[in-house]
């Protein structure tokens, strides 16, 4: 069966006149009358008795009613799914957002996507780098924002974004305040809080030691707003992105002589095919000004 044939035979139902009925759905009373005829035979029965002047449904047609209405509904309602993903009104989208991400500076982003797709419904998932990099692997996200200082698997297609400094984040008032930029050699004697998320750490522990600086580590936690709140207290330092250093009480200096910088990548499974909203999303990262944005 077909879904004109379901349609013109539910207008039958609606009007028990063939010739109303074909008016309803605009087609001629003969090409009605051999859709609904073409019906039957699929279905194996008669769904109306005609009489004289009008129509009436069998108890056969009565039963198929229910079942092929609830089919039309479907189907429209599929139509209706389908153009509103494709047009982008009502389209599903989920984003991995690295942890260490600085959220401030993120949302303006967000904010300026929203104004230009409204309809796309964006989840952020918030995870470690690796984290993240998995669930692109397992379909669970759509497309991430990642940086790391190793490679990517080669499954994984990666764009730059952006990229910042890291450096020392302290309170307000800290003898750092007064400096322009730092050393890795000024960490020694400070209380070091520790960011277990970053995806940096290991990398700056390995230059920290081939330096013969040891970092003595006061507080441990995998919550950034945590390390964050403990900075502002003036509990203690630590390495951090100069994006990520935006709570009030925070300030930050690049560390120099090495510099370390990571490059914040747009990341998609490769070959992976992509739908509209997916497709929008990454052209709106590719276009946004991010160098303005993060000044």
């Amino acid at each position: 069966m077909e879904m004109h044939e379901i349609r013109y035979f539910l207008a039958a139902c609606q009007t028990l006149n063939f010739h109303r009925a074909a008016e309803l759905v605009h087609v001629g009373q003969p090409a009605l009358t051999r859709a609904i005829q073409k019906l039957e035979g699929d279905l194996g029965g008669y769904l109306f008795r005609r009489e004289k002047g009008h129509v009436q449904l069998t108890d056969f047609g009565c039963l198929m009613r229910t079942h092929l209405e609830d089919v039309f509904k479907r189907s429209e309602s599929a139509k209706r799914t389908a153009r509103s993903f494709l047009t982008l009104e009502e389209a599903p989208l989920t984003l991995g957002v690295m942890c260490t991400i600085g959220p401030m500076r993120f949302v303006g982003f967000l904010n300026a996507f929203r104004d230009l797709h409204p309809g796309i419904e964006v989840t952020v998932i918030e995870g470690a780098a690796n984290h993240l990099a998995d669930l692109l692997l397992d379909g669970k996200l759509d497309l991430a924002l990642v940086a790391r200082p190793e490679p990517f698997d080669r499954k994984l297609k990666t764009e730059p974004v952006y990229t910042e400094r890291f450096g020392l984040a302290f309170s307000t008032g800290h003898p750092f305040e007064l400096r322009n930029t730092l050393h890795l050699s000024d960490v020694r004697g400070q209380a070091y809080l520790d960011r277990i998320n970053c995806e940096y750490s290991n990398h700056i522990d390995e230059l920290c030691r081939s330096l013969g600086i040891e970092i003595e580590s006061a507080y441990r936690s995998e919550r950034e707003d945590w390390i964050l709140a403990m900075v502002a207290a003036g509990m203690g330092v630590c390495f951090m992105a100069e994006f990520s250093a935006s709570q009030p009480g925070v300030c930050h200096r690049p560390v120099v002589d090495p510099e370390i910088v990571r490059e914040v990548s747009l990341v998609t499974v490769a070959g992976r095919s992509h739908s509209p909203a997916i497709d929008a999303f990454a052209n709106a990262v590719r276009d946004y000004d991010w160098k303005t944005s993060l000044t």
